[in-house]
């Protein structure tokens, strides 16, 4: 049995109903009215039941950055050219990034992955963790043929759950981010693809093109399909077809996270790209993840949908880089203060209403 059967046959095994149930009947008793804090109150009882243990540890966060390039920017479908992925992630290691600001913010850790960066990066010392794990310089052209093997999205995956699997003893929740020039290309291709919605609605401006630019990349898409014709019921041919290293890294650490029964916040488009793998290679770690935003991509709220997921942040983000799932972790402590600070009627003495 390889990782990825392992991981997957493993998610799902904690129950954290009794946890959950704690959570509710303590957040039921607190001194305002009947679940006045609305969304903030539920996702304590969600982190309750993903970790077992109420209250959820919630202290330890990392943000995990998946970084990659991708064969199909030869067909200009972004504004930017394919050097700047690993310029960026130069920029994330000296701690000056968006990623950065908002992960130090919310005391989040940054671990910066290289998945398949078409530069050196072996050596690069700065502030942030960086992990080696190229697969290769960057996927095929998915345009013009497969992105990647078989073999290396397995790969890619697997990647993911093995550093969900490093970082298990000093994190209690993880967040998943991206860094790939031309992604939102092959994020487009897999949310039609598992979404079984037409290219046209899932395809957007990603780093801010032009109307004529977005029908070329719409064009690109849909020419991806066509050549590489990837099977819906099987996201490894997803992936490897019309996918990105990254993005199976993401994929794995969220099942990674799921099968250590710990909560996973997916930041925005790409990385919900990743969870539409997750969730169709092991349907029962959505209940591990927390949408953390959504995005101005139009694909977004499709996929979000398609997870069953609600973001908990509409702040019309398009960064990516984990930046969306660093604010959402600011909610995460407010929950965890909410059920853990406020009193009860009882420890208070406060008299409850008629």
């Amino acid at each position: 049995m390889n990782t990825l059967q392992e991981t997957i046959l493993s998610i799902g095994k904690i129950d954290g109903r009794q946890a959950g149930t704690l959570a509710r009947e303590r957040l039921d008793q607190l001194t305002m009215p009947y679940w006045a804090l609305g969304r903030i109150m539920d996702l304590a009882v969600d982190l309750a039941q993903m970790t077992g243990r109420c209250p959820p540890p919630v202290a330890r966060k990392n943000i995990v950055v998946m970084a990659a390039d991708h064969g199909v920017t030869e067909e200009n479908t972004s504004k930017y050219p394919r050097e700047v992925t690993a310029q960026m992630v130069h920029n994330f290691v000296a701690g000056g990034a968006g990623i950065n600001a908002l992960a130090g913010q919310v005391g989040a850790g940054v671990v910066v992955v290289d998945m398949g960066v078409d530069a050196p990066l072996d050596g690069i010392v700065g502030k942030q963790k960086i992990l080696s794990h190229k697969i290769g310089p960057g996927t095929g052209n998915m345009a013009r043929g497969p992105a990647m093997p078989r073999g290396d999205a397995i790969k890619s995956i697997e990647v993911g759950i093995e550093i969900a699997r490093q970082l298990d003893g000093s994190t209690d929740i993880f967040g998943t981010g991206d860094m790939g020039i031309g992604n939102t290309t092959p994020s487009s291709a897999i949310v039609s693809v598992l979404c079984d919605v037409s290219v046209d609605r899932v395809t957007g401006r990603g780093t801010g093109l032009d109307n004529d630019q977005l029908a070329h990349k719409k064009a690109v898409v849909k020419q991806a399909l066509q050549t590489n014709h990837p099977d819906a019921t099987d996201p490894i041919d997803v992936l490897a077809k019309v996918g990105g290293f990254e993005i199976g890294g993401i994929a794995g650490v969220i099942l990674g996270a799921a099968s250590l029964g710990k909560p996973v916040v997916v930041d925005g488009f790409i990385s919900t790209a990743g969870a539409l793998i997750a969730k169709h290679l092991a349907k029962d770690s959505v209940k591990f993840m927390i949408a953390a935003h959504k995005s101005v991509e139009p694909g977004h709220k499709i996929a979000l949908d398609h997870l069953g997921l609600r973001p908990l942040l509409d702040l019309e983000l398009r960064l990516g880089e984990g930046t969306g799932a660093a604010l959402a972790m600011n909610l995460i402590d407010a929950s965890y203060a909410v059920l853990t600070e406020i009193a009860t009627f009882e420890e208070a003495e406060v008299s409850q209403a008629g």
